[in-house]
């Protein structure tokens, strides 16, 4: 029932099976392991090993076959520790393999709540005030509720700003100047299906976004291009001075 999310712990399936037999069933020999994990037992005997090196299973010593228990589900906590901490120590050398690497004039497309994940750290690692056309305020959805909560300090401490021309849907909804942001609002007749946001020299196109929401399967497309990116800009400041400020 579990099995998947255990395996974000690293666990290949097979341990992982083995690690949530052990939990539910307690101290088992390698036959009843195999039976209640559904793993081969060939395969249990190589599972067994990988996991009492990963401290998550332990051998009782002194019965007359081998049998196994799971320590406490706490100890995955500490594995998926261990390797953020690993990838921390790394991290400065892999930013810097990153950034020596040219990444001008590229297309992706960034899907789901992971890929707004990814959309997410984009801003935080270009660490430029953000410019929106036809902003529908997604970024107010309940689907962001839980990485949004870092994201809006880091933004602060960055000193990120963004600069927001709202489509007319938002106009009188609680969802204006969201963040930390400077707004105004398209007239009524210009409503828009897509929006357009440019930081640094990243441009996105968005759409599937709903007023304060957006669908969980939305794709959006980023063009890295310092041009493009300029361009959009260009385009909002004249779009802001063309509207009525916000009083």
């Amino acid at each position: 029932m579990f099995t998947e999310i255990i395996r974000e712990a690293g666990l290949a399936q097979n341990e992982a099976r083995i690690y949530e037999t052990l939990l539910e069933h307690g101290e088992s020999s390698v036959g009843a392991i195999a039976t209640n994990s559904g793993v081969n037992r060939r395969n249990v005997y190589d599972s067994l090993s990988r996991l009492t090196e990963k401290g998550l299973v332990f051998e009782i010593i002194g019965r007359n076959e081998r049998r196994y228990q799971a320590v406490p589900p706490k100890k995955l906590l500490e594995v998926v520790e261990e390797k953020k901490e690993a990838i921390e120590k790394i991290l400065p050398d892999l930013e810097k393999l990153y950034s020596g690497t040219p990444h001008k004039n590229e297309v992706f497309i960034y899907k789901g709540i992971e890929g707004w994940k990814n959309y997410i750290n984009d801003i935080l690692r270009v660490g430029k005030d953000i410019y929106g056309i036809g902003a529908k305020s997604a970024w107010s959805s309940p689907k962001l509720k839980g990485p949004m909560l870092n994201f809006e300090r880091e933004i602060q401490k960055k000193g990120i700003v963004f600069h927001v021309l709202y489509d007319p849907s938002v106009r009188g909804t609680s969802f204006a100047g969201y963040l930390n942001s400077d707004y105004r609002f398209l007239p009524e007749k210009y409503p828009t299906k897509s929006t357009l946001i440019a930081f640094g020299d990243h441009m996105g196109v968005f759409t599937g976004l709903k007023t304060g929401d957006f669908d969980e399967n939305i794709s959006f497309s980023m063009i890295i291009n310092q041009q493009i990116a300029d361009d959009v800009r260009t385009w909002f400041q004249f779009m802001w001075d063309m509207c009525d400020e916000i009083t």
